[in-house]
């Protein structure tokens, strides 16, 4: 079945000419078509731009120089604080920490919950709840404190279509539960998790909720004051924006009673040797030069991306993801792992091929000139679940096209043909 295309972005062919690496040519001669989004998104040319111009002209240290130079450094750096601030509707700018990606944002929230005092401290008896679903960066951040402290760590497991078992939601979440942790988006399944829902009932019971945005942040409009997070992260190389760069939000009276993450400059007030005393919120968490050339971009990406508005690229992307389900389900031999109903979903879309490993399937998609991923995208508990070791995953984005989606089904049918397994 051919799913209705009437989603799709206007204006497609000039949105993708503002990707350079769109127009790139592979070995022999083959145009690439890029499935890879979940993993990284390709950038757009003002954001190369932005960067470029920053290193060229106004190239200094933040919150430390006082010439020009600086001045101007500082004032971009806290500008693109301002822009993800407005991002994530987050009721202060002080609340927006830039970490090097979400992995350390979410250890972040981990370690400093471990060191707390007082009641934010987590501790023996005390209980930590993530899902089946999570990437290992919301898993063993959790791990770590809890086998550290003492603490229980629980989790909601998986359906069979590929969405959370809230059955025993009320036996997980208890007096207690003293954080819950989960995606918004899975990076494997796809499913979009009721964070909300979930969120009232973990505050009923005095619980901190902890989100990984990281595949929600490029698709959906995120409001923190909504969903009703205490803590949420995201990276900026799935928004069109740079590697080397992530954010952590924070209600900012949480942040003002938890310690520091890592020691060094300008996250200090005062230094002596016999002890030190710390800045608030958010340079308490920034120790360090930051990455303030990726800060920079990441602005610029998210200024990008609300001017073509988050609900449209949501659109495009349901659009994309049911063109790529209904052509799936009309191969035979290829299963789906994750909800089928776009409504439900985001569009990274893992399947199995039945007889063929998924990195030979990778392989041949590339020999086509086509890059998807293949393995277990950093979800192994999510694949034990459903009893497979990897599996193949498409992602497509704001950039990609309905033609790009049929070549792919092609080549999976070529791969199949190659292993003579149809």
């Amino acid at each position: 079945m051919t799913h209705d295309l009437d989603g799709l972005l206007p204006g497609l062919d000039v949105i993708r000419k503002d990707f350079p690496i769109l127009e790139r040519r592979l070995a022999d001669d083959l145009p690439l078509v890029y499935l890879d989004s979940a993993n990284t998104s390709q950038k757009p040319q003002v954001v190369i731009d932005s960067m470029v111009d920053h290193l060229e002209r106004h190239n200094a240290n933040v919150a430390r120089a006082m010439h020009q130079l600086g001045a101007e450094a500082n004032e971009a750096f806290e500008s693109a604080r301002d822009t993800v601030a407005r991002f994530v509707n987050a009721p202060s700018r002080d609340e927006v920490i830039f970490t090097k990606n979400a992995s350390e944002a979410l250890n972040l929230v981990a370690n400093t919950l471990a060191w707390a005092d007082g009641p934010l401290g987590v501790g023996e008896g005390d209980r930590v709840v993530i899902t089946e679903m999570e990437h290992h960066s919301n898993i063993v951040p959790w791990q770590l404190l809890t086998q550290r402290k003492g603490a229980e760590l629980r989790w909601f497991g998986l359906t069979d279509d590929g969405h959370l078992d809230l059955s025993n939601i009320d036996e997980l979440i208890t007096e207690r539960t003293k954080v819950v942790a989960l995606t918004w988006v899975s990076n494997m399944l796809g499913t979009i998790n009721p964070v909300a829902e979930i969120a009232r009932r973990a505050h009923e019971v005095g619980a901190l909720v902890v989100v990984d945005a990281s595949q929600a942040a490029p698709q959906l409009r995120v409001d923190v004051q909504a969903v009703g997070a205490d803590f949420l992260a995201f990276t900026g190389h799935k928004v069109t924006g740079p590697t080397g760069i992530g954010v952590l939000w924070g209600r900012h009276e949480l942040l003002a009673q938890l310690p520091p993450f890592l020691g060094g400059g300008e996250m200090i007030e005062t230094v002596a040797m016999e002890r030190s005393t710390y800045a608030a919120p958010p340079h308490r968490f920034e120790a360090g030069t930051p990455p303030i050339a990726e800060a920079v971009g990441l602005a610029t990406a998210l200024d990008y991306l609300a001017e073509i508005g988050l609900d449209a690229i949501h659109r495009h992307e349901q659009a994309l993801t049911g063109h790529l389900l209904g052509g799936l389900a009309d191969i035979p031999g290829v299963t789906v792992l994750g909800p089928l109903d776009t409504t439900e979903r985001g569009g990274a879309v893992a399947f199995e091929i039945e007889g063929v490993h998924p990195h030979d399937v990778a392989q041949l998609l590339d020999s086509r000139g086509i890059a998807v991923r293949a393995g277990h995208h950093c979800a192994k508990p999510a694949h034990k679940r459903f009893g497979v070791q990897s599996s193949t995953r498409a992602s497509s984005y704001l950039y990609t096209t309905p033609s790009e989606v049929d070549a792919l089904l092609e080549g999976i049918i070529a791969t199949q043909d190659y292993f003579k397994v149809r």
